[in-house]
C-alpha cells in the first residue's frame, strides 16, 4: 500500500480487501463503472498512478467539483486507489450517486481502443465482487451499473437512449448495453463472489467496551499487540484457538472473540 496525499493504492487485492473491512458509515446500495477515457493505456507507464490521479483531480476541480469524482480507480497493472472517501457520495452519474461507490477504470474501452489486459480484467471483476461481498449487495443490474444507462441532462435511467456517454466503452466486457451486462459481466462478478464467501470463513463483527479490539500477533493476552480495530469492523474468522480468532487468512493476526458478535 502506498499513499500520497487523499489517494491510497493498493498494489494487491489482499490489501484493498483489508481496507474494506473498517467500517462505513455510509449506506451503499450500488456501484457504478466508468472508464476514463483520458487518460487511456497509452498515458500509463506504469508507476504514474499518483501523477494520473492528480491530473483526474485537476480536471474534475477545473468542471466545479468540489474533489475528485471517484471513489476508486483501478489501473492497467490490476492495482487499485482509494479516491475520494467511501463516506461520500461521488460525482460520476447524475441520477445515480447517492448510495454508490464509483469505479472508474483506467482506459478508453470503446471498440477499436485499449485492449484491456487480463490482470486489469480480473482486477475489476474483483474489486466489484469484493464491493458486493462488504455491503451485501446482490449482483444485478440494480446494484452494478453503467454510466451509459443514465441520461446526461436528465439523470434518468434509459438503459442508453438520449443523451448518453458511451462510459464504460463499448467493448468494456462485451459492451455497454444492460443486456450485455448481464451475459458477460455480472457472472464473472458472481463467479468471484463465490469464491471470496467460500474462502472467507465466518463474519464477525467487532464490538468491544473499550470502542477498539486489540490485535495480537499471537493467540494469547501476551503477545505483541500489531493493530486494533474498531467497532463495527468487519472480521472473517479463519482459525480458532480456545477464545482466539484468527482474522487473516495468511498472517497471525488474533483477536478475542469476547469481543466478537455473529455477522
Amino acid at each position: 500500500m502506498k499513499t500520497k496525499g487523499q489517494f491510497i493504492l493498493f498494489e494487491t487485492l489482499a490489501e484493498f480487501a483489508h481496507f474494506l473491512e473498517k467500517p462505513f458509515a455510509r449506506k451503499v446500495t450500488r456501484i457504478q463503472n466508468h472508464h476514463t477515457l483520458i487518460p487511456s493505456y497509452d498515458d500509463f507507464s506504469g508507476s504514474n498512478h499518483f501523477p494520473l490521479l492528480a491530473g483526474i483531480k485537476a480536471a474534475h476541480l477545473k468542471r466545479g467539483f468540489a474533489d475528485i469524482g471517484e471513489n476508486l480507480t483501478t489501473f492497467p497493472d490490476g492495482s487499485v486507489a482509494v479516491c475520494r472517501s467511501f463516506e461520500d457520495d461521488p460525482a460520476c452519474a447524475k441520477g445515480a450517486n447517492t448510495g454508490s461507490i464509483c469505479i472508474e477504470n483506467l482506459g478508453n474501452f470503446d471498440k477499436g481502443r485499449d485492449r484491456m489486459k487480463a490482470v486489469h480484467r480480473d482486477c475489476i471483476v474483483e474489486v466489484n465482487a469484493l464491493l458486493c461481498r462488504r455491503f451485501k449487495l446482490k449482483v444485478n443490474t440494480d446494484t452494478i451499473l453503467y454510466h451509459h444507462w443514465f441520461d446526461l441532462v436528465t439523470g434518468k435511467r434509459t438503459g442508453g437512449s438520449g443523451t448518453t456517454k458511451s462510459c464504460p466503452g463499448t467493448n468494456f466486457f462485451g459492451g455497454n448495453g444492460v443486456g450485455e451486462c448481464k451475459a458477460s459481466f455480472l457472472p464473472l462478478i458472481s463467479a468471484s463472489l463465490a469464491e471470496l464467501v467460500g474462502a472467507q470463513g465466518p463474519v464477525a463483527s467487532v464490538k468491544s467496551p473499550d470502542g477498539v479490539l486489540a490485535v495480537r500477533s499471537e493467540p494469547r493476552v501476551a503477545s505483541d499487540k500489531v493493530g486494533s480495530l474498531p467497532n463495527g469492523t468487519v472480521v472473517h474468522i479463519h482459525d480458532a484457538k480456545g477464545i482466539w480468532r484468527r482474522i487473516d487468512p495468511v498472517e497471525s493476526r488474533w483477536v478475542s472473540s469476547r469481543f466478537l458478535v455473529a455477522g
